[in-house]
């Protein structure tokens, strides 16, 4: 299993970034680049510039050595 990347975010309460408004989080993927999630935070980005409170990231997973070993 390789390593998984999505795009998360949404409006923010505040730009401390502490806590999400609740019902505008987002969850995009998952992608299996980070070429692919990095094209779909470009357009989420763009699309919310007007926003100084909203915000998106990309995160990753990397693969559970345990399950690795147990397929093995």
């Amino acid at each position: 299993m390789s390593r998984q990347y999505w795009v998360i975010g949404g409006e923010y309460q505040c730009v401390e970034f502490q806590e999400v408004v609740p019902g505008t989080e987002r969850v995009f993927g998952p992608y299996r680049s980070y070429e692919e999630a990095d094209k779909k935070w470009r357009e989420r980005a763009s699309a919310s510039r007007s926003s100084a409170t909203t915000r998106y990231s990309i995160v990753s997973s990397a693969p559970n050595p345990a399950r690795q070993q147990a397929w093995a």
